[in-house]
């Protein structure tokens, strides 16, 4: 208990940064709609924000080493504050973008540093504690993230200013704090090669992964928008999909860990299939329809990239297992980053409903690809246990690489 107060400060931190930065991604998407940008435009700042995080992924490890981890996280809480502050003194969206980048920079280089911190800090004897903690803090922050935009105006300098302010309120718990700050683990080198190797279903499923998340995240206001959503309704929409998705990672994790992983991935993967219908036939059938779709879509979708590291896990030897974590974040980015301006095309040109056919047709292939390879080697005989992997940093692998691994 003394250990988890110890980490009070670094918690808090994280609920800062879910209600400021967390809170953006669906404000501009509203404003965008408001200012007459076009979906095209809206979605290209969704890819921009997964550009940011994957720089941040690289260069937070590197600037730890150079300035420490307080000095290091201030930088990146900095660079947040910027990117979200800037958006009404240029209202324009390219220079959106650019500020876009610099949120995504902030939420992959904080986080990076605070798990950094947590892995070094805690001990075996309360890891899971201190995990399991760290999730709740982390989820309960974005549903409040989400929330909080059914408050705020679109397009309004005292709405970016609000959350500019919670972001850069993460750095007081941190920066004030007594706790000595831990040495810097040496870096992880990026080998996607090793993903691929080690398991080809892992590696396409973080893919679809990738662009499922990114794709609602980031342009799922814009629907909610073309089917008649009010912001208030549109932060509860998101809620509802955050939520849906948290209430299922243990039960879902519980079946990963019992049955083979690949029949729960492609189960679920044909729950996201059957979801996208869902939610496209609720748009028609009032806000509860809708809301219930969105979290059973979440309910069936964010697992997915939990089970499928935990997947990839199985084939690696622990000598491995922090570059195979880079090199599974790096696939989901290249998934995250290429989805939001793929998504608001489709829906530019076809309507609301694309967006979840889309999704729809990326599962299929990740059914498909499945299947073939699930004729090609059967499950591994020892498996490592699933844990929720919350979607952050190449350091995360570090953190759970204690629980995969036998002692």
């Amino acid at each position: 208990m003394r250990l988890l107060i110890s980490f009070a400060s670094l918690f808090l931190s994280v609920v800062f940064l879910q209600l400021g930065t967390g809170g953006v991604a669906p404000l501009d998407a509203i404003s965008g709609v408001t200012l007459g940008f076009s979906k095209a435009e809206i979605g290209t700042l969704g890819s921009a924000h997964f550009f940011g995080f994957f720089i941040g992924c690289w260069w937070a490890p590197r600037l730890m080493g150079a300035v420490g981890h307080s000095r290091a996280f201030a930088a990146f809480t900095a660079a947040g504050t910027i990117g979200i502050i800037a958006h009404m003194m240029i209202v324009n969206p390219q220079a959106w973008a650019i500020l876009r980048m610099l949120s995504g920079l902030c939420v992959a280089g904080c986080y990076t540093i605070i798990e950094a911190w947590l892995q070094a800090r805690a001990t075996n004897e309360v890891r899971g504690r201190v995990m399991g903690t760290y999730r709740i803090v982390d989820t309960t922050g974005s549903l409040l993230a989400q929330l909080v935009i059914g408050v705020l105006s679109p397009a309004a300098y005292f709405s970016y200013n609000l959350l500019a302010i919670l972001c850069c309120a993460a750095l007081f718990p941190v920066t004030v704090s007594r706790a000595e700050q831990p040495g810097m683990p040496e870096a992880p080198r990026l080998r996607p090669g090793l993903a691929w190797r080690l398991s080809p279903l892992g590696s396409v499923a973080v893919v679809v992964s990738g662009i499922t998340g990114a794709a609602f995240r980031m342009v799922g206001p814009v629907y909610g928008v073309e089917v008649g959503l009010s912001a208030d309704k549109i932060a509860l929409f998101l809620a509802a999909y955050v939520l849906g998705g948290a209430l299922a990672q243990f039960p879902v994790g519980g079946l990963a860990d019992r049955f083979d992983r690949r029949h729960v991935l492609l189960g679920i993967s044909a729950g996201a299939i059957l979801a996208s219908a869902l939610t496209i036939g609720a748009s028609g059938m009032g806000t509860a329809a809708i809301f219930l779709a969105a979290a059973f879509f979440g309910a069936v979708t964010l697992p997915i990239y939990s089970i499928a590291t935990a997947h990839a896990h199985d084939f690696a030897t622990a000598d491995e297992r922090v570059e195979l974590s880079a090199a599974l974040m790096f696939l989901y980015a290249v998934g995250a980053i290429a989805s939001p301006y793929l998504t608001s095309t489709l829906i530019e040109a076809w309507g609301p409903s694309a967006m979840f056919l889309m999704i729809a047709g990326v599962h299929v292939l990740l059914i498909g690809f499945g299947l073939l390879r699930m004729r090609a080697r059967p499950a591994p005989a020892d498996r490592t246990r699933y844990v929720h992997v919350p979607r952050t940093s190449f350091l995360v692998g570090r953190l759970f690489g204690r629980f995969r691994d036998p002692r």
